[in-house]
């Protein structure tokens, strides 16, 4: 039996909701010496083998032009395709594709990650000095260890 670490949301009567599996977030305020410089930050660590949905909402407008991607390493484009300019990123925008316009979309597509390939974003050309985005990952255990946790 998997021991998870997490806990599924559950409803006003406390009822787990498991449709889409276990949520977890991870909220990043960007500075540009820190949390907005260029390079990988790993997101959420995986143990065990999951399938996983993973996309972002952003809280403040994002500033600095640099590109945006999530992924693993060595496809760090793979769950989220790259924005050329993560100034596209406006409040209340959905980060699930190149292009992140619009306010609602559709559930993204499932990946499915094996033991030790962490999830990861990349900050490529400029750092990013100012807003707030928060990661969802939606993910169900495949193999007994099976495990996210948000870094």
């Amino acid at each position: 039996m998997s021991q998870i670490a997490a806990s599924f949301s559950r409803d006003a009567n406390g009822v787990p909701i498991v449709s889409d599996g276990i949520v977890e977030t991870k909220a990043i305020t960007y500075v540009g010496a820190t949390t907005g410089a260029t390079g990988a930050t790993t997101l959420f660590t995986v143990t065990g083998a999951v399938i996983a949905k993973v996309f972002g909402i952003c809280g403040l407008t994002i500033v600095g032009a640099g590109t945006l991607e999530v992924g693993i390493s060595g496809d760090t484009a793979r769950i989220l395709a790259q924005i050329a300019d993560a100034t596209d990123l406006a409040t209340d925008e959905i980060y699930l594709d190149a292009t992140p316009t619009l306010k609602v979309e559709a559930l993204p597509a499932q990946v499915i990650i094996s033991n030790g390939q962490d999830i990861i974003q990349t900050i490529g050309t400029t750092a990013l000095t100012a807003g707030q985005l928060t990661y969802y990952c939606l993910w169900t255990p495949i193999s007994t260890d099976g495990n996210v946790v948000a870094t």
